[in-house]
């Protein structure tokens, strides 16, 4: 206790301006102060300010100190916010991104849920491809399904996610199972397709990553477009876990080319950066987590 009033009372004084000003603060003596001061000089073996009742200015060894005690409280400070966060019920209006697909599937079925348990908490969802700015829109979560390259933001793991090659058996039947990457050329393939570009497909092949162009007889930007496609025999379709991993319980779906599916792309939940995060924010990240962390529920969400 005493070595945390030490450091607490070092970063007042600096952050006061005084040893006379954080002894007002604190309604005790300067001397108190002092002492406390000398007692983690001496503790720490180095000077940290030179100092009068009046004025102060740091070390060398006392800026770089400084920055390590602020973090430190602020961690502090944090950590006992949140213990006390759990004991308040969540408020207020949250505001979510999703992807369209992901979030007519995956999030907007949850919602009644969440706000069962937290009945003090409003909500809007609002479903789009693109990436949204959080800051400017509003936006308080954001679910993502991609690495994060923005480091002004915080990102949460919600759950795996894998891409694969699917098809009808009834597709296979006719046209056969494809073994090896060149043989998509023999087959029809379902692109994403969008604003006249097509999106390559992603695989593993001898240790390093590859981008593949695949060709069929039709295309789309809608991936719930692609799925159907796929489930009625139209030819093959590279999607998401989240999306085919029903049809491929049911048997509807037939994975191929697993020995070369692409490295995992992430679910996220993305909010900005910031210390106290509101506990409705919190509430709906672990909501989604304890969710989808179930081990049956990517097997048994809708198709």
């Amino acid at each position: 206790m005493d070595q945390f009033k030490q450091i607490s009372t070092f970063v007042d004084v600096v952050g006061k301006g005084s040893l006379s000003a954080a002894a007002r603060a604190e309604g005790v003596a300067p001397g108190m102060i002092s002492r406390r001061l000398d007692a983690l000089e001496a503790r720490l073996g180095v000077k940290l300010l030179q100092r009068t009742t009046r004025k102060i200015a740091l070390t060398h060894e006392g800026t770089a100190f400084l920055e390590n005690c602020q973090r430190i409280l602020a961690d502090l400070e944090n950590a006992e916010a949140s213990v006390a966060e759990r004991s308040a019920a969540a408020s207020g209006h949250l505001s979510i991104s999703a992807p369209a697909g992901f979030g007519r599937q995956h999030v907007a079925p949850l919602l009644p849920s969440f706000l069962a348990e937290h009945r003090g908490v409003t909500l809007t969802l609002n479903l789009n491809d693109r990436v949204v700015d959080l800051i400017g829109e509003g936006v308080d979560v954001a679910i993502r399904i991609a690495s994060l390259t923005d480091s002004g933001l915080v990102g949460v793991k919600l759950a795996d996610n894998q891409r694969v090659v699917v098809a009808s058996p009834a597709y296979l039947q006719r046209h056969g199972t494809p073994e090896s990457l060149d043989d998509l050329a023999s087959h029809n393939c379902l692109p994403i397709s969008s604003e006249g570009s097509q999106r390559g497909w992603a695989f593993r092949q001898n240790g390093r990553n590859v981008t593949l162009k695949v060709s069929g007889n039709m295309g789309c930007n809608d991936g719930a477009v692609l799925h159907d496609w796929a489930l009625s025999g139209k030819g093959l379709a590279w999607r998401s876990m989240w999306e085919v991993g029903a049809a491929i319980e049911a048997g509807q779906l037939v994975t191929v080319l697993d020995e070369f599916s692409a490295p995992d792309n992430a679910i996220y939940a993305v909010f900005a950066q910031r210390q106290h995060l509101p506990l409705r924010i919190r509430a709906f990240v672990e909501f989604l987590r304890r969710a989808y962390a179930r081990p049956d529920y990517w097997r048994h969400s809708a198709v």
